[in-house]
């Protein structure tokens, strides 16, 4: 059985990634990472997805997906970034714009990176096999976000290679680093389509918004039921439902402002108002 170490961030990239690994034959070990992100939200929806894919997908003779959430404890306060607790306020518009660099969490992906390099060679070493290390990141990311582009990657491995031994069995997977969500949510129909997976199942369960939204309505004896909506004015969430526009498929997953619950329609006539902005 081929070996994939996954991260697994809750997000549309790495759980289509997900998909595509189990669909060619993969077994994954997927790594998420608590590092005090104010969207913890994703994780909940990445522990969601796995326990879908394991119930949906092993009795077919797929192997079952092992999920692990690495706490990084005390590390928040001492983090600068718009993305985790105590942060300014999450920036509101198109990647392209220059306050997007507020989102990027300084030398994120090389803390994450080393983790994972670590469980990637214990289990190639333990099973002697060669082992991927998977990651979804794309071209959207390239601009803000330096940890995601090729040439980190590949500074990044040639200092692991240096750093153990029988580490040349370890390698990464990177197949949409070239693309952008659109390619990715493509690449998501072929998957479900392999697997015989329901589509709006699979992406009800991710989160891409950087600055979800807590909503509480009330059951039938009066008591709060929280839960928690999609915003889409920030970065992220306007790139993922452009995806979803291309696409031709309405998202399934359920958008608020600050108002509470919207329809889609209103979620698109936005982001189609800010791609035409930029777009101008």
């Amino acid at each position: 059985m081929k070996q994939a170490v996954l991260s697994l961030s809750g997000g549309m990239d790495s759980s289509t990634l997900l998909l595509r690994l189990l669909a060619d034959g993969y077994e994954v070990t997927a790594l998420s990472f608590d590092y005090g992100q104010k969207h913890r939200v994703e994780l909940e929806r990445a522990k969601s997805l796995v326990d879908y894919l394991n119930a949906q997908i092993r009795p077919l003779g797929y192997p079952k997906v092992t999920y692990q959430v690495i706490k990084l404890d005390g590390l928040t306060e001492l983090l600068n970034s718009a993305l985790v607790s105590g942060g300014d306020d999450v920036p509101e518009g198109h990647y392209a714009e220059d306050n997007m660099k507020a989102t990027v969490v300084p030398n994120r992906n090389k803390i994450f990176s080393s983790i994972i390099q670590s469980v990637a060679l214990s289990i190639a070493n333990e099973k002697n096999t060669e082992v991927k290390i998977a990651m979804g990141i794309h071209s959207g990311d390239h601009a803000i976000y330096p940890d995601c582009r090729q040439e980190f990657r590949d500074l990044d491995y040639q200092a692991f290679i240096s750093g153990n031994w029988d580490s040349d069995r370890v390698t990464h997977y990177t197949p949409y680093l070239d693309g952008d969500k659109f390619t990715i949510l493509e690449d998501g129909v072929k998957a479900c389509n392999s697997l015989s997976i329901d589509f709006d199942e699979v992406y009800k369960r991710t989160n891409t918004s950087y600055k979800p939204i807590q909503h509480v309505t009330y059951d039938e004896y009066n008591n709060p039921v929280p839960k928690w909506y999609s915003d889409f004015k920030s970065a992220s969430s306007v790139e993922r439902v452009e995806a979803f526009l291309k696409i031709g498929k309405k998202d399934p997953v359920e958008y608020a402002d600050e108002n509470g619950p919207v329809e889609w329609q209103t979620v698109t006539s936005h982001v189609q108002e800010v791609l035409a902005s930029h777009a101008g």
